[in-house]
């Protein structure tokens, strides 16, 4: 008998909290070797089951994984109201070695292996752009999105893929240690370097703490704060696209910053060069005991006691230095439906489902995460306040952009290692371009 949605809801938060669904989703629904395969369509109790890779439900065993646990509900949510069963297909590194989750998903997707997957931005861009993907844009859950996600996830002018959140990066501050240095919170690149010299002078000798991934958001936000605001963002992707316009003409200004913090110790390179998110000189326990005044990370960061929840002092998020004042840098994964799927249409109405406004205003609140339902807003904790108000006005840049022929988060966190490691910037460049010129070429 089909639930109505509110039923679902409560149903799905009462299989969750009785710890059942998951485990007997993921206990019945890999194989030994790593290489689960698309599921008969039939499960055992008679209905369809639609298939889903995803990543691994938890890192390590008995750890508390939250949006696991919030997408599970939504999952339970799409399960009771459909009537059929999602089996779960998850990536575990010892069973697939030195493949990469990236790497597994391609490889799956493009065999038609299974119905649903939880993608990153590289993978909807070249899945996308083979044709691999269903078109979601007719999803009744697709007219509530807001435009970021929209665009963050267009190939080909067709929606590829939409996430269950939008992931915002900030920089977190310690606003104690700026009120006694007398600083404001900066808004521009210039400012911001201001204040690490001060910060520098108070005894603070790395004023930012940072590791080997999430330094390309200074990069992002300084290149693209006109693009996204105010530009004309379908002409300008294009240019780039064609070649017209090089990347590096955005992105030269970025890199320059990122060497000028670099040559003044207000990051330590060497450092993060080698380190972990949180694990960097300044970050982790060392920002949270208060003797590094700004590190770098997103949103979720905020909520989790394992990373930079619950400070002893007073925490800001604020958005990176840019023309355009601080700047939210936002990335996003996505759900997506194999094009040629065996189960695609049930799979459809899963993604429905799970996507509705009810499922994530339950996720949302699970989370306290930026929705990408444009009904939905996150009632969030009061150091997110700064950061939320400028996504909630549309002031933001996207790391992720599937209409971009060049994948943008990954291929230029890899050139900023570079940098990192006593490349130029002219070097960092070249890199650049030469990824286009390889991109424009394919066409």
């Amino acid at each position: 008998m089909k639930l109505n949605r509110k039923a679902a809801v409560a149903r799905a938060i009462a299989c969750v909290a009785a710890g059942a669904l998951a485990l007997s989703m993921l206990a019945g629904c890999s194989s030994g070797d790593g290489q689960a395969k698309n599921l008969a369509q039939q499960s055992g109790d008679g209905g369809k089951a639609v298939s889903f890779f995803s990543p691994m439900e938890k890192a390590t065993a008995g750890s508390e994984n939250t949006a696991r646990t919030a997408s599970d509900l939504t999952i339970a949510m799409a399960e009771e109201e459909l009537g059929l069963t999602v089996s779960y297909q998850t990536y575990t590194a010892e069973n697939y070695q030195d493949k990469t989750y990236d790497e597994v998903c391609l490889e799956r997707a493009r065999n038609d292996r299974d119905d649903m997957y939880l993608l990153n931005t590289d993978s909807i861009v070249a899945l996308g752009s083979e044709g691999k993907l269903a078109d979601l844009s007719g999803l009744d859950c697709a007219k509530n999105l807001r435009d970021v996600v929209k665009m963050a996830n267009t190939v080909d002018d067709k929606l590829v893929a939409i996430p269950q959140e939008v992931v915002a990066y900030g920089l977190f501050v310690n606003k104690d240690i700026f009120d006694d240095c007398q600083l404001e919170l900066p808004n521009t690149p210039e400012e911001f370097l201001e204040c690490c010299r001060v910060l520098k002078e108070n005894g603070y000798d790395t004023p930012v703490g940072a590791n080997r991934w999430w330094l390309e958001t200074f990069v992002f936000a300084q290149a693209y704060a006109d693009l996204y605001n105010g530009g004309d963002i379908q002409a300008e992707v294009a240019a780039l696209n064609s070649g017209e316009v090089k990347y590096s003409q955005y992105m030269r200004e970025g890199f320059e910053f990122l060497k000028t913090m670099m040559d003044a110790g207000y990051i330590d390179a060497e450092d993060a060069l080698v380190s972990e998110a949180f694990e960097g000189k300044g970050e982790g326990e060392d920002f949270m005991a208060g003797e590094c005044p700004i590190v770098m990370a997103y949103w979720g960061a905020a909520n989790t006691d394992t990373a930079y929840g619950s400070p002893s002092f007073n925490m800001e998020v604020i958005g990176f230095p840019s023309t355009h004042g601080q700047m939210p840098v936002l990335s996003m994964t996505g759900f997506a439906v194999g094009e040629e799927s065996a189960n695609k249409e049930e799979a459809l109405r899963v993604m429905d489902v799970i996507l509705s406004d009810e499922a994530l205003q339950l996720y949302t609140e699970t989370n306290r995460v930026i929705s990408p339902s444009k009904n939905i807003q996150v009632d969030c904790i009061e150091a997110l306040d700064p950061l939320n108000q400028k996504v909630e006005d549309e002031i933001y840049v996207l790391a992720s952009n599937a209409s971009m022929d060049v994948e943008q988060w990954g291929n230029v966190c890899l050139i900023v290692r570079d940098l990192l490691g006593g490349a130029s910037v002219d070097e960092c460049m070249a890199k650049l371009d030469a990824l286009q010129a390889e991109a424009v070429a394919a066409q």
